[in-house]
């Protein structure tokens, strides 16, 4: 499938730790895309997965990420993978039904694309929001987003997500994604 179905989607946001995103370069346009989409997935009842590393060293999310998640993985391995996140995406579907994941986060040349790998490996339609990722380095978060479109992501905006969530303009929440949209800065 080429375009992302809304029915099928789930979105995990990946390691946006208060402890961790002064570091990161351009953290708070990462943190508002990944606010906005987490948004437009409550209002398209679409789950939203969290993943911690090691919140007793790297502390919790982003206080305005944690609270958009359903729920939050604590992880140890770089890969969210290794500590159950494929297991938990799959948790309530019929054996072999794989949702479509739509994941962001930091930093995106470690968490982000080793969780993704893993994601992939497993088998799992994968979308990376490169706009909603972030590393300390510009150069690291680049060289993270064209390994994992070798690997077999697709690598996307956070408003491409959102439209092709919901598809056209007279869907029922259009109005309510759109205003995301408009409310953002820059």
């Amino acid at each position: 499938m080429l375009k992302m179905d809304a029915a099928r989607s789930v979105l995990v946001l990946v390691d946006y730790q208060g402890r961790l995103m002064p570091a990161i370069h351009g953290a708070p346009a990462v943190v508002e895309a990944a606010v906005v989409l987490a948004d437009a997935a409550r209002a398209l009842g679409i789950r939203i997965v969290g993943t911690e590393q090691n919140p007793d060293g790297l502390g919790l999310n982003d206080e305005a990420v944690r609270r958009r998640c359903d729920v939050t993985l604590a992880k140890m391995h770089f890969d969210a993978c290794s500590d159950g996140l494929a297991e938990l995406l799959t948790e309530g579907r019929a054996p072999g039904d794989r949702p479509e994941v739509v994941i962001a986060g930091c930093e995106a040349h470690v968490c982000l694309m080793q969780t993704a790998l893993g994601l992939l490996e497993r088998g799992f339609r994968t979308w990376v929001v490169e706009t909603a990722c972030g590393s300390r380095r510009a150069a690291d978060k680049q060289a993270a987003m064209q390994r994992l479109r070798e690997a077999g992501a697709t690598v996307v905006s956070d408003e491409m997500v959102l439209f092709e969530w919901v598809r056209h303009c007279r869907h029922p929440q259009f109005k309510a994604v759109l205003d995301l949209v408009k409310r953002r800065g820059g």
